[in-house]
């Protein structure tokens, strides 16, 4: 869900070496987190997975990887499209729309036909090892079957952002060419130009646009609840929030916004975000506060006209922003102490994010006869996916040519 983003590091120039060691950090983070993501739907099954084992007779940790599930949908993949906003308008700047946009047809679409085509469905032979009686599969998989495996998996993410890049190169087009020669500053004309200014504005709006995309979120959620799968996006209930995050990425970029992050916003990131988490999802949740009892009011919280729903959806956008603020704040104050790791680390989150699926699928197959709690076999498959997946992806970024693609 990489890492992946707009603009490789190398592709960045624009970006302040400061700037581009705190996003390398958050992307690295962000990457490790879609594997942990992905092994916790292995062992809770809170969603359909290409593998799984219910937690049959463990409710605690059904709801404990559940929570896990919904905590970090909340706010990880948006992440991943602001950052990915943040470093479009360098690059449409300095390459032209045509070439940029060229760049992002093969550097997304080349992983993502990859992907559809042969991990997927490889990743899809998981359900073969599931028992006859979770699947209802008695037959083995022939070749016949072959493109009801395909599929884009993860990488709806790629697609989305291709759709984004494609907007923004073609109203960053279509606004160049009617305006006066001279009249579209690069992000640094902007900032000498005085435009920083906006950073104290823009940064007290926060709690504004948190409300705003709440209110968004829940009226779209009238149309698409969460758990719609709609032409492969599983997660499209959170529309508002990629599109918005991805926006405003791109305005940081532009208005260097994220080079001066004032040290009370992330004082507000914490304490939003620990509003979100302790009052509003176990409201949402559960229907009481403090409780994360699971109930039939779950259902409501997943959309509709439930008020269960609007508070679900107040906490999707306070705690998204709040833990991405927060997130921001702190990496900024780390200067740039481990940057060449955090480098290497971004350099390979993309690739992690294409393989990760079936390095997880495989792990969690080969251990399958392992007895042990499901937790246990949680945090195993974990330890053992992340690294795995780190390696992966740098071995696969050595064959010639693939480290231009991932």
């Amino acid at each position: 869900m990489n890492t992946v983003t707009a603009i490789t590091p190398s592709n960045t120039t624009d970006v302040t070496t400061h700037r581009r060691a705190c996003l390398d950090w958050l992307r690295a983070g962000l990457a490790t987190l879609v594997v942990l993501h992905h092994v916790a739907l292995v062992y809770g099954a809170g969603a359909p997975f290409y593998y799984t084992e219910p937690p049959f007779g463990y409710h605690g940790t059904y709801r404990a990887l559940l929570v896990f599930i919904l905590v970090n949908q909340a706010w990880f993949m948006g992440a991943f499209f602001f950052i990915s906003g943040i470093l479009v308008p360098g690059s449409v700047d300095r390459k032209g729309t045509g070439m940029f946009l060229r760049g992002r047809v093969v550097r997304l679409g080349v992983p993502l036909l990859f992907f559809t085509f042969v991990l997927n469905p490889l990743a899809g032979l998981g359900i073969y090892a599931m028992p006859t009686e979770l699947t209802g599969i008695t037959g083995r998989f022939t070749w016949s079957l072959y493109f009801h495996f395909v599929g884009i998996g993860p990488m709806w993410f790629a697609l989305l952002l291709l759709v984004f890049d494609t907007l923004y190169a073609s109203l960053h087009a279509a606004f160049r060419s009617g305006a006066p020669a001279g009249d579209a500053p690069t992000a640094g004309a902007a900032a000498s130009n005085g435009e920083r200014s906006w950073t104290v504005p823009v940064w007290s709006a926060v709690p504004l646009f948190v409300v705003g995309l709440g209110a968004l979120s829940f009226l779209w959620r009238l149309w698409i609840p969460l758990g719609r799968d709609v032409f492969g996006f599983p997660s499209l209930a959170y529309l508002p929030q990629y599109a918005a995050f991805f926006a405003v990425g791109v305005v940081a970029g532009r208005r260097q916004w994220l080079d001066y992050p004032p040290a009370r916003v992330g004082v507000f990131g914490v304490v939003a975000a620990a509003v979100a988490v302790i009052v509003l999802f176990p409201v949402a949740f559960s229907g009481r506060p403090f409780s994360l009892e699971l109930s039939e009011v779950l259902e409501n919280a997943l959309g509709g006209p439930h008020w269960q729903s609007a508070a679900y959806a107040l906490f999707d956008s306070t705690f998204a922003t709040g833990v991405l603020v927060a997130a921001i704040s702190a990496l900024e104050r780390l200067g740039k102490r481990g940057e060449s790791v955090a480098a290497a680390l971004a350099r390979l989150g993309y690739g992690v994010y294409v393989l990760h699926v079936v390095i997880v699928v495989g792990i969690a197959v080969l251990l399958r006869d392992f007895a042990a709690p499901p937790i246990v076999k949680f945090v195993a498959v974990s330890l053992l996916s992340v690294p795995t997946s780190f390696a992966a992806a740098f071995l696969l970024r050595r064959v010639p040519g693939v480290a231009r693609v991932v």
